[in-house]
C-alpha cells in the first residue's frame, strides 16, 4: 500500500510512553512502531498524524536533518478531552531521492485517507509540502479552498524552482486547476512585495493583515469554515513565543491566537487536512515543540466538537433571511444550532458541478447587519467578481 513509504516512530518515544499516564494521548493513539508495524485499523480512524522530514526546498536549507521527536513527545504527554474520534500516528515520511519524490509519496499517502474521510495532520518540514497536500485532492474532482496562516503570501517567482516561499505560484498556475479560493491570515505588509499584494487583489483572494486578526481573532472563523486545507507557517508566530532557531519576526501571532485559529480550523465541517510547517530543530526546542503539540490538540478538539450545521440539511435547522439590494437580492442563512451565518452565492449555483459546494459562503452576523444597511459584504463581492472573470 501507499503507507509503505512510512517509517515507524522512534523506539525512544515508545519507551517514554511507558512512563506516561494511561490516559495520556500517547497511550490512546494507535502508533506505527517497529514492533507492530502500521496500525491495523487505520481506515476507521478520524485523524492520521504524519511527520514529513522534507526541508530541502527551504530557501535557508544548509543540509540539516529534521527531527520531530520533541513534537511527538510533547503531544503524547497531553491529555485528550472528552473525545469520540480515534487517532493513528502513521510515523515518518523521510526525504525521497528528490523533493518531487517526497511530494509524490505524500500525495499517495493522503489520497486514500481523504477518500475515507480521515483527516491527515501533517507536521513538517518546509511549507512547500502544501503543494503535495493540494495535489492529493485531484482524484476527488472538486474545487479546493486553501487557507494559509503566514506572514507571507508565498507566491515567489513562477519560473523559479519551487521553494517554501513560492509554492502558491505553482498551485495557482499548474493544471489541473482545482483551486477555487486562497485566503491568507496574518500577513505582514513589509514581508510582501507590492506585486504580490496586487496579485492577491487581482485574483480576488482573501487577505487579513496581522493587526486585523489580532484585533478580533473571531474574524478567522468564517474563513476557516470554508477551507479544505489549512496550513500554518510557524514563522507567523512572533519570536517571543518560540525557541530561538525558528524563522520568526518580533511581530506575529501569540500562542493563544495560533491555538484559537487551530481550533477554528477543527470546528469547520469542511476542513479535511491540516498542516503545521517550518519547524526547526534547536537546542532549546521544548517551547516550540509544546506549542505545535497544543496547536494539534486544539485542532483535534475542534473536530470532536463539529456539529454539521451547514444549511439545507433540514429547514428546521436554520432561519432564512432575504435582504433586498440595489445589486442583487441577498439571501442569508442562520444556523439554529450554532448561530453561525452563511450568504448564498446564486451566480455560482448556476455554474458547473465542481462549484456546487461553494454555493454558500460563510459570513458573520455583522455581514448581515451591513447588508441590511445596503453595505455589500466584501467576501460576497470577491466571489461575484471571481465568477464573472
Amino acid at each position: 500500500m501507499e503507507f509503505e513509504f512510512l517509517s515507524p516512530v522512534n523506539d525512544v518515544l515508545m519507551a517514554h510512553n511507558e512512563l506516561l499516564s494511561q490516559q495520556a494521548l500517547g497511550n490512546q493513539i494507535d502508533i506505527h512502531t517497529s514492533k507492530n508495524g502500521i496500525p491495523e485499523h487505520v481506515m476507521t480512524a478520524k485523524f492520521a498524524i504524519i511527520a514529513v522530514l522534507e526541508n530541502r526546498s527551504d530557501i535557508n536549507y544548509l543540509g540539516e536533518k529534521l527531527n520531530l521527536l520533541e513534537i511527538r513527545k510533547a503531544l503524547y504527554s497531553l491529555f485528550p478531552g472528552n473525545w469520540q474520534h480515534k487517532t493513528v500516528d502513521l510515523g515518518n515520511l523521510h526525504k525521497g531521492a528528490s523533493v518531487e519524490d517526497t511530494y509524490a509519496a505524500l500525495k499517495a499517502i493522503m489520497e486514500p485517507l481523504l477518500k475515507n474521510n480521515i483527516i491527515p495532520i501533517i507536521i513538517g518540514g518546509s511549507q512547500d509540502l502544501m503543494y503535495a497536500m493540494y495535489r492529493a485532492y485531484d482524484k476527488l474532482e472538486q474545487m479546493v479552498n486553501v487557507v494559509n496562516v503566514d506572514s507571507k503570501f508565498d507566491f515567489g517567482v513562477v519560473n523559479h524552482a519551487v521553494s517554501n516561499h513560492s509554492y502558491m505560484g505553482k498551485i495557482i498556475m499548474e493544471a489541473p486547476h482545482n483551486l477555487f479560493n486562497y485566503s491568507n491570515i496574518g500577513y505582514q505588509t513589509y514581508f510582501n512585495s507590492q506585486e504580490e499584494i496586487d496579485l492577491m487583489r487581482k485574483l480576488f483572494f482573501d487577505t487579513y493583515r496581522l493587526g486585523k486578526v489580532s484585533n478580533d481573532i473571531s474574524i478567522v472563523e468564517p474563513i476557516t469554515r470554508d477551507a479544505d486545507i489549512v496550513g500554518i507557517d510557524l514563522s507567523a508566530v512572533k519570536a517571543s513565543e518560540v525557541s530561538g532557531n525558528q524563522n520568526t519576526s518580533p511581530n506575529g501571532l501569540d500562542g493563544k491566537e495560533i491555538c484559537a485559529i487551530s481550533r477554528y480550523a477543527g470546528i469547520s465541517d469542511k476542513v479535511s487536512s491540516f498542516g503545521i510547517f517550518e519547524y526547526k530543530n534547536s537546542k532549546d526546542e521544548e517551547i516550540t515543540a509544546m506549542l505545535v503539540a497544543q496547536m494539534i490538540w486544539y485542532f483535534m478538539e475542534g473536530v470532536n466538537y463539529r456539529v454539521n450545521d451547514y444549511p439545507f440539511a433540514s429547514k428546521d435547522d436554520y432561519l432564512k433571511y432575504i435582504v433586498p439590494s440595489d445589486v442583487e437580492e441577498m439571501i442569508f442563512y442562520k444556523s439554529n444550532k450554532t448561530e453561525r451565518w452563511w450568504i448564498e452565492i446564486p451566480f455560482i449555483s448556476s455554474l458547473n458541478n465542481k462549484l456546487k459546494r461553494h454555493t454558500l459562503l460563510p459570513c458573520t452576523h455583522q455581514d448581515y447587519l451591513n447588508a441590511c444597511n445596503q453595505i455589500i459584504p466584501e467576501r460576497w463581492w470577491m466571489a461575484y467578481k471571481k465568477s464573472i472573470n
